[in-house]
């Protein structure tokens, strides 16, 4: 199984879009300070997450929270 994430900074409210194979370990990674793009806004936490059969759905489901579209979908079903 993959997943598609969506962390939220604790300390500005700002999100952080990805997908992994294991979920607890990345959030790890991320608030280990071992994520260079993530460093800075620690601590995360998680805030929505999608489960995939393989990683390239996940991939595809990152990219669309990434998108235009994507921003509107999760505004309109209030994720973020």
């Amino acid at each position: 199984m993959f997943f598609t994430y969506i962390l939220k900074s604790e300390i500005d409210g700002s999100y952080y879009y990805g997908h992994t194979k294991n979920i607890e370990s990345r959030l790890h990674r991320h608030n280990s300070g071992k994520v260079r793009s993530t460093k800075a806004k620690r601590p995360w936490i998680l805030h929505y997450q999608e489960v995939f059969e393989t990683k390239s759905e996940a991939y595809r489901r990152e990219m669309f929270f990434k998108s235009i579209d994507g921003y509107n979908f999760l505004k309109s079903e209030k994720i973020t």
